[in-house]
């Protein structure tokens, strides 16, 4: 537990193909219920400090426990961090999150004071804001605050709910909408 931030919240992995990961995930690690969304509705997008066209992205959210597994697959060319990973390093765990009701601003401005940068960052539709940041001096690590408003603490506790009272049985992924 970071006792700047803290608890980790989430796991953010960049995938190809997000059904075949969410059935991987699924069938061989248990992991489930996926709630899954084909086009998230990017609506606010920023890459390294300059406004930019949002992403066209898919993300599927689970919960092993507690921690929240997120899946990404980027559907276009748009400059973000999703990209730059997987050019870098192909499919792999691309993020570590950290949540705050209340404290965004300040812990944006902590990360800056400590060198970071703002790599990319945006909101999705009237949820809270979303902000990805890296350092050179540990190029290996991605961190992402997200701001719980708007309905995304809701939301992202009916996904952990799902994940502690599923038996492994019936319907793996559940298609839902993109927000409003």
């Amino acid at each position: 537990m970071s006792f700047l931030f803290g608890g980790v919240r989430q796991i953010g992995y960049v995938v190809t193909d997000i059904e075949r990961a969410m059935d991987h995930w699924t069938k061989k690690l248990g992991v489930g219920p996926w709630f899954y969304k084909e086009d998230v509705g990017t609506t606010e997008f920023r890459y390294y400090g300059k406004d930019s066209t949002p992403p066209k992205l898919s993300i599927a959210l689970a919960n092993s426990g507690d921690l929240q597994i997120e899946l990404i697959q980027q559907r276009d060319d748009a400059p973000s961090l999703y990209l730059d990973s997987l050019k870098r390093g192909g499919e792999s765990a691309q993020h570590i999150a950290y949540w705050t009701d209340d404290r965004f601003d300040e812990m944006v401005s902590h990360l800056l004071e400590a060198g970071y940068v703002e790599g990319h960052g945006g909101r999705m539709g009237s949820r809270g804001r979303f902000a990805y940041f890296v350092n050179p001096e540990l190029p290996s690590g991605m961190f992402e605050l997200s701001e719980m408003a708007g309905g995304k603490a809701e939301y992202f506790a009916e996904v952990r709910r799902a994940g502690l009272a599923w038996d492994g049985l019936g319907e793996h992924i559940r298609r839902v909408g993109a927000p409003k």
